[in-house]
């Protein structure tokens, strides 16, 4: 089996809605691969074949093992991976809110480590193959029978106008909008997504930031970037990035590789 790592859009009309990407992430000579992920608004569901989860997170091969499955919530921290071994590794990457159509019997507030969210049966036709092609197929179709449509007003408005606000945010004025008090949103903002509103709104500024640096026009300067995304100034600019990737921008990009065709941009460790 030959190294992959692929990027890959869901077809069904229901599950594209809710799912970001997937990525099929395959390592058959890994001896140890480790790198560093950043704060996301997406969250993920990993599916590993033949692994055990050591206590320090390390994620180790072990070919008597079964299929090791875990959440990883929305992130306002680095996440430091480590795999020891040959890596088989599926990945649902879902939209905010997205999983919770799924699987909303869950609290997805932090992370969720060997729930079985997919049972044996359907993680044995997943890893049999590493067609794109079929792999979308059985992950839409997993996904689809599993669908029960999540509603939440408060959280759906919260998310759609930080999305749609985030260079002009407030708290205050968007609690105002939804006629409830700036203490009662954070709450339930906390309590379902496990960040504040306003971190969320911080990271949906920074990942908005990354797209354009690295996607739309890799030669503007840090400076207009600052200006265009509503930082009061690049020492502004400069303080987000240190608390998010303990890197400055310029440290940030340099050091990062894009894997794939969507926004897995990685800090790969020697």
């Amino acid at each position: 089996m030959q190294e992959i790592f692929e990027t890959f859009k869901p077809v069904n009309s229901i599950v594209k809605e809710y799912v970001d990407y997937y990525y099929l992430d395959i390592k058959p000579d890994n001896i140890v691969n480790e790198f560093q992920c950043f704060p996301h608004f997406n969250n993920t569901i990993s599916l590993y074949k033949s692994h055990v989860r050591l206590s320090s997170g390390e994620m180790v091969f072990d070919e008597s093992a079964k299929s090791f499955q875990i959440f990883t919530p929305i992130r306002e921290k680095i996440l430091n991976v480590k795999q020891s071994g040959p890596v088989h590794r599926i990945v649902i990457v879902f939209h905010t809110l997205g999983i919770q159509q799924f699987y909303n019997h869950l609290s997805f507030a932090d992370y969720i480590i060997g729930h079985k969210f997919f049972n044996g049966q359907e993680q044995n036709a997943l890893f049999s193959t590493t067609k794109i092609e079929t792999l979308t197929e059985l992950l839409d179709r997993f996904l689809e029978k599993r669908f029960q449509k999540f509603d939440h007003a408060i959280l759906e408005q919260t998310i759609q106008y930080i999305f749609k606000h985030y260079e002009h945010f407030s708290v205050t004025k968007l609690a105002e909008a939804l006629v409830i008090s700036r203490q009662h949103l954070n709450r339930v903002f906390q309590a379902q997504l496990g960040v504040s509103v306003k971190k969320f709104h911080e990271i949906v500024l920074f990942r908005h930031t990354i797209n354009k640096k690295l996607f739309q026009d890799p030669d503007e300067s840090f400076t207009r970037l600052a200006y265009e995304f509503n930082f009061n100034d690049q020492s502004h600019l400069n303080k987000t990035y240190k608390i998010l990737t303990e890197n400055s921008p310029k440290s940030f990009f340099m050091k990062g590789t894009v894997l794939g065709n969507e926004d897995t941009f990685w800090h790969l460790l020697p």
